[in-house]
């Protein structure tokens, strides 16, 4: 008997390159996962809203929120835990690409949160992609303020001056 996969829940090319096992072993994770990674969010976004937004698709375990590894405030990801792969497949459906706080959030499988993986990899124990930010996003903060700063300020638009 064979199935229809839908594009939208199929495991995408992205893998975790600080996975503790091999390739195999994550492939086999990611399809049978119940957990998303959400990236793209402001950092002013709160657990209550990724649950009420999320819950539409079902019913979550937990909502882990990205934090910075040495401020402890939140740094634009989170991973939302359902009970059951169906949810999780609708939320890939319905709710990647869809716009949270202003930003245009992306969802993808996960392998399973562990411990840890909640605290941004960053130099600045932000997001890593932050690092590498020539640009003040307001609802974003990190790395790219630091560059405005040092270049200056911002001024109200979120523009450099």
């Amino acid at each position: 008997m064979s199935t229809i996969s839908s594009p939208s829940v199929e495991l995408s090319s992205y893998r975790d390159q600080h996975f503790k096992g091999t390739r195999a072993e994550q492939d086999r994770l990611l399809r049978l996962s119940t957990t998303l990674y959400v990236g793209n969010l402001s950092f002013y976004t709160t657990e209550e809203q990724i649950y009420e937004l999320f819950s539409k698709c079902g019913d979550i375990r937990r909502v882990v929120m990205g934090l910075d590894k040495y401020k402890k405030t939140p740094c634009g990801f989170c991973f939302v835990e359902y009970y059951n792969r169906q949810d999780a497949e609708n939320c890939l459906r319905y709710i990647n690409g869809t716009r949270l706080d202003d930003r245009i959030v992306r969802t993808d499988w996960d392998a399973g949160f562990v411990e840890g993986r909640q605290y941004g990899r960053g130099k600045t124990g932000g997001q890593v992609r932050d690092e590498y930010r020539t640009d003040y996003d307001s609802g974003r903060g990190g790395y790219g303020k630091i560059i405005q700063q040092k270049m200056g300020g911002v001024n109200e638009g979120g523009l450099s001056r």
